[in-house]
């Protein structure tokens, strides 16, 4: 079948961008194509007259060197104007048949053999690039010129046409643009639109989902943190027990009298991999237990906190964190069961509202001496009113972190306070500011042995020199970390000025002040360095060496160091602490580039963040 059908065809074949273009722009491509016709025919013409003239020649009936014979069927198909567009002889070889060797020629040799196989297979290679080329360019005539052929259902899966080319859908007769998701009709011929083929069943992106190469992992590369820490050779029958026990909690029954350490440390066990539930959670409990804490609280229930007060009647101290399905009956339900309750410390009790506290504030009254909650985001000024009201009396430990609502108008309720030992008010959604902060220190500061005001980004020196220096004399801990306006020089005369008068802290918590430097360090190690057990000076990135080897001989109690993101920490400087620090328990050096995985270790300290791939520069 020819592909220049009658104009009864209504099969269309597949057509480029170029042929679109020019078809919509009124230009027709049976001129071009009468070129290449007449071309060929001219081709075609000449051969066939050079193999007469051959023939003429001599009574030989087979082909010469540069002759070949002409069988009938290929004179046959090549006789018209649109023979060469006959389907049925496009895979002939332009020569027709083979001819017959020449009598009395030699028979080549294998190299021969060789180099004509090759040149063939070239000749072969640039004809089908040179047909791939010219379908690219005009081998798409106009729908007039070239109608399609559509093979047959046995024939095997149909060409797609090429992408970008526009398209009569087969069913709906809509013109529609080719994409690598078309898809065929089944049955054929022509294809379909998207919406064609999604009411068909077919699903256009499953070919390409399934032919989308796996892209092969490019492998990363790592930083590798190196912890040394001392690990026990062998385990002694009392660990061994315990870890048992935390495998195995839901088959225990009892735990018995294992005392208040062993006890802690499995909750601590059980708690780390949120393991606790209504149902272990009992075998902490004991009529006689003064003392609870529960490290991870997420999976009890309201019902469960509040048999917590009915088995555990004579708690004064209780500590829950993540505590954060605790509601407004259970902190209620606390207040009035548990008469002997005097502090309660909570982490996250994120339902319990404003009502439920000021209800919590009226019943317990007077006999609060702690309240320390972070992350409840309902306490109000309200709540604050009631506990001034009702439980300031004896209140000595306070701590409202993260609590969302509080500011400096606050702050006036809070110098009310005379007993209080302990205050933290970090890290809240609008921070303080130097003066109030200064007049609330100035009437409670007397008394304060710990003191948090982490977080407050608009804190600056002169809360330092004016508000702590002169009215906390009796601190112990000291926290004031993550405070963008400390300057190196403002925290220097802090320590050697205007708290020089105070004893040495035993806690100092300066860490993520990145002005802060080796003044800063210098000061407080002359003001604080010999009764000091626990220093986090974390990114004081600018301090220098020779500073940072000073707190070899100026820590001789220091058991916590946290000197990580110093950027002149190196092997030397560790090796100096250890040397010197005998109740030195764990050194954190994260970010320190020059420390190694060869710096020197000593039993019983633990090295954390040491990067194996460092270098010394």
């Amino acid at each position: 079948m020819s592909r220049r059908g009658g104009a009864d065809n209504s099969v269309r074949g597949p057509a480029s961008a170029l042929t679109a273009f020019l078809r919509d722009s009124g230009i027709n491509t049976r001129t071009l194509n009468a070129f290449g016709r007449a071309g060929r025919r001219a081709n075609n013409e000449q051969t066939v007259n050079g193999a007469n003239q051959n023939a003429q020649a001599g009574p030989s009936t087979g082909a010469g060197p540069s002759g070949s014979t002409v069988s009938p069927a290929r004179r046959a198909s090549g006789g018209g104007d649109d023979a060469e567009y006959n389907s049925d002889n496009l895979d002939d070889s332009d020569g027709g048949e083979v001819a017959a060797p020449a009598k009395g020629k030699k028979k080549p040799t294998k190299a021969q053999l060789l180099e004509d196989k090759a040149k063939a297979k070239a000749k072969a290679a640039a004809s089908k690039k040179r047909r791939r080329d010219d379908d690219d360019v005009s081998g798409d005539d106009d729908d007039d010129d070239e109608a399609f052929n559509a093979p047959s259902k046995g024939s095997g899966t149909v060409k797609a046409p090429n992408i970008g080319s526009f398209e009569m859908c087969a069913k709906c007769n809509t013109r529609f643009t080719v994409t690598k998701y078309t898809v065929p009709c089944i049955p054929p011929p022509g294809f379909l639109c998207h919406k064609c083929a999604k009411d068909s069943g077919q699903d256009p992106f499953k070919k390409a989902k399934a032919a989308a190469p796996r892209k092969r992992k490019v492998p990363a590369d790592k930083r590798k943190v190196v912890n040394f820490e001392q690990t026990e050779s062998v385990k002694s029958l009392a660990n061994l027990c315990i870890e048992i026990i935390g495998k195995h909690i839901d088959d225990i029954e009892a735990l018995g009298n294992i005392g208040q350490v062993n006890m802690d440390r499995i909750a601590k066990i059980i708690c780390k991999n949120r393991k606790l539930t209504p149902e272990n959670v009992q075998l902490f409990y004991d009529v006689n237990r003064t003392d609870l804490t529960l490290y991870d609280a997420t999976s009890l229930q309201p019902a469960a906190f509040e048999t917590l007060a009915s088995l555990n009647p004579n708690l004064k101290h209780i500590r829950i964190d993540l505590c954060g399905r605790m509601n407004n009956s259970t902190i209620t339900h606390w207040a009035s069961h548990l008469h002997h309750l005097t502090r309660i410390e909570l982490l996250g009790p994120f339902l319990v509202r404003v009502e439920a506290w000021r209800a919590f504030f009226e019943i317990i009254g007077d006999r609060l001496e702690g309240f320390l909650i972070t992350q409840s985001p309902r306490f109000d000024m309200s709540c604050l009113e009631a506990m001034m009201k009702h439980s300031s009396a004896n209140l000595s430990e306070l701590r409202l972190a993260q609590v969302g609502l509080l500011d400096d108008e606050w702050l006036p309720h809070l110098a009310l306070l005379k007993k209080l030992t302990s205050l933290d008010i970090s890290s809240l959604t609008q921070s303080l500011t130097d003066e109030p902060v200064i007049k609330l220190l100035e009437a409670i500061g007397s008394g304060l042995k710990h003191l948090n005001l982490s977080g407050h980004t608009l804190l600056t020196d002169k809360a330092l020199v004016d508000g702590v220096g002169p009215h906390c004399s009796k601190l112990k801990t000291f926290v004031m970390s993550g405070l963008e306006l400390l300057t190196d020089t403002g925290v220097a005369e802090f320590f050697s000025t205007s708290f020089n008068h105070a004893p040495a802290l035993a806690e100092i918590n300066l860490s993520r002040n990145h002005n802060l430097a080796s003044r800063a360090l210098e000061a407080l190690l002359a003001h604080s360095g010999s009764a000091m057990e626990e220093l986090r000076v974390n990114s004081w990135k600018e301090t220098s060496n020779e500073t940072l080897m000073e707190m070899a001989q100026a820590l001789p109690k220091i058991r916590t160091l946290d000197v990580g993101w110093c950027r002149e920490v190196d092997d030397f400087v560790i090796k100096a602490v250890l040397d010197a620090c005998a109740s030195l328990t764990t050194v954190s050096c994260h970010g320190c580039n020059r420390v190694t995985e060869n710096c020197p270790r000593k039993r019983g300290v633990i090295i954390l963040g040491v990067e194996s791939h460092s270098v010394i520069a």
